[in-house]
């Protein structure tokens, strides 16, 4: 498997949509009485929130990537297609 990097916002919003998958599971389960519209909420403040976590991952990067440049490191070299080729 290829190596990528990291995306934490993609991370928050798959917990977020567990959640509301977990509420309704919990609900058809018997476990507890959820209301059809509790899931709006959980999933559209998960998107929210992933949004933001997305943007300042972005905007760390792009800062650490212009230091980087700044300061004369090369950044890593792309080695993706290399070993696909491989």
């Amino acid at each position: 498997m290829l190596r990528h990097e990291f995306q934490p916002g993609r991370l928050v919003a798959g917990l977020f949509l567990t959640l509301a998958g977990a509420v309704y599971a919990g609900d058809a389960g018997g476990l507890w009485d959820a209301p059809w519209f509790v899931s709006i909420p959980v999933v559209v403040c998960g998107l929210c929130l992933a949004g933001a976590v997305a943007v300042l991952t972005r905007g760390i990067r792009r800062r650490r990537r212009t230091a980087d440049r700044a300061s004369g490191d090369r950044p890593p070299a792309d080695t993706g297609a290399d070993a696909r080729s491989q």
